[in-house]
């Protein structure tokens, strides 16, 4: 029995995706439930499984090709019995006799060797890479040439440069890759600059896309202030090995108590929570507060949904089941749709100041940065205090000054007493 492989039904934010790994080839088996293909959409790199026990028939879509929403990329056989040598050994017997192959043939020939969705073959033996691949195999100083392909016409796939990079071959491949390359740059005439010249990404065209909307359609504006961290990380220091063990090796962190505070003042001023909607103004009755996570492919904002009514263990956790899911690309898209306000924090790469771009439609958005150890004068004496700068950023055709400062005080006295996060006072 044929069945047509679909990609997912994206939602409405999400216009298109792109093939990138077919993760099985024609003929090979597959099991009921296995990873066949990953799909990259602008927010997040989509999963599609196999229907049946069986096999791919025919593949209708091309690593780096575009697919829309429910789209037929490729067909299924369930109950197809078949191997990759076997299906290799089908192909060459057949090679001379198919039509079909012979149009892919002639298609893959007179496709232009510098298009983005792959690295040509070309007469000096080089191999068939995919985009994914490609950057693996750059980012690990792999030679592309000594990994084993098992894509179709051998391409080298995603998957099998890890397998390469688990097995010992991978540390010899890279020093004796690396070493004719020092010698070329040696060799090469005084002057040369090299340079490479990589597509980006669907993600990272989505995210240039979106800062560069909100730069040119909102009156953003920033204002900044600082906050004593010694009264929390006193209260973490404390407490962190008990709340450790109280709730199932959850650590206890500085964002838990951002997030707290921020949901509390986000109550108090509802306007930094509120969106603008063409010419009206969308007030939300909930805290949906985003957490920037910084990936491989780029910086995604899943959502803390209801974030007013979780408990500090609750947040922490939640941001690190986050934060571990985003750098595997196993995020759904609903994880990271939404959100009434965003905290992004800096100070983990050492950022001492900076001023965050609004994650559109929202209002506002909070910067943490690096605590750093200051001379500060309290009650007219020196004092050296673990400080840190925050920044909020925010839409002035919604919020005045007034509004906005006070907002970022209130946090900055709520994280400097802990106690009235707790009391809600």
């Amino acid at each position: 029995m044929t069945i047509e492989i679909k990609a997912p039904t994206f939602p409405e934010s999400v216009q298109d995706g792109s093939i990138a790994t077919w993760h099985k080839k024609p003929g090979e088996a597959v099991s009921r439930d296995e990873l066949i293909v990953d799909i990259e959409t602008d927010k997040v790199v989509l999963e599609v499984v196999a229907p049946a026990d069986g096999s791919l028939s025919e593949i209708l879509k091309e690593e780096g090709d575009t697919v829309l929403s429910n789209e037929v990329i490729a067909k299924f056989e369930e109950g197809a019995a078949g191997s990759k040598s076997d299906d290799k050994g089908a192909k060459d017997e057949n090679k001379g006799d198919s039509s079909d192959e012979k149009k892919s043939e002639e298609k893959s020939e007179s496709k232009p060797a510098d298009s983005g969705d792959q690295s040509a073959s070309s007469d000096d033996g080089e191999k068939l890479l995919s985009p994914a691949a490609r950057k693996m195999a750059d980012e690990n100083n792999i030679d592309p040439n000594s990994v084993p392909g098992t894509g179709k016409d051998g391409r080298v796939t995603k998957e099998d440069v890890a397998n390469f990079l688990k097995s010992g071959d991978s540390k010899a491949a890279s020093a004796s890759s690396s070493a004719p390359a020092k010698a070329a740059e040696v060799e090469a005439p005084a002057g040369d600059r090299a340079e490479k010249r990589v597509p980006m990404t669907r993600l990272r065209k989505r995210i240039a896309e979106r800062l560069l909307e909100a730069s040119n359609t909102t009156a953003m504006l920033t204002t900044f202030n600082e906050v004593n961290m010694g009264p929390i990380m006193e209260l973490r220091a404390k407490y962190k090995d008990q709340f450790e063990k109280s709730h199932d090796g959850t650590r206890l962190g500085f964002m838990g108590f951002f997030v707290k505070a921020a949901a509390e003042a986000l109550r108090r001023f509802p306007a930094v929570n509120a969106s603008i909607d063409n010419n009206d103004v969308v007030y939300h009755g909930y805290q949906d507060i985003g957490v920037a996570v910084s990936t491989d492919k780029g910086l995604v904002v899943p959502v803390l949904r209801n974030a007013e009514s979780m408990g500090l263990a609750d947040i922490e956790s939640t941001i690190r089941d986050y934060g571990l899911r985003a750098r595997d690309g196993k995020l759904g898209i609903e994880e990271m749709t939404g959100g009434t306000f965003t905290i992004t924090n800096g100070g983990v790469f050492g950022s001492l100041l900076s001023t965050p771009i609004l994650n559109l439609p929202q209002s506002a958005i909070l910067g943490m940065h690096k605590i750093q150890e200051r001379p500060m004068a309290v009650n007219g004496e020196v004092k050296i205090l673990p400080m840190m700068y925050l920044a909020l950023s925010y839409d002035h055709r919604l919020l005045d000054g007034k509004e906005a400062v006070q907002f970022l005080v209130t946090i900055k006295d709520l994280l400097e007493d802990p106690a009235r996060i707790l009391l809600e006072i």
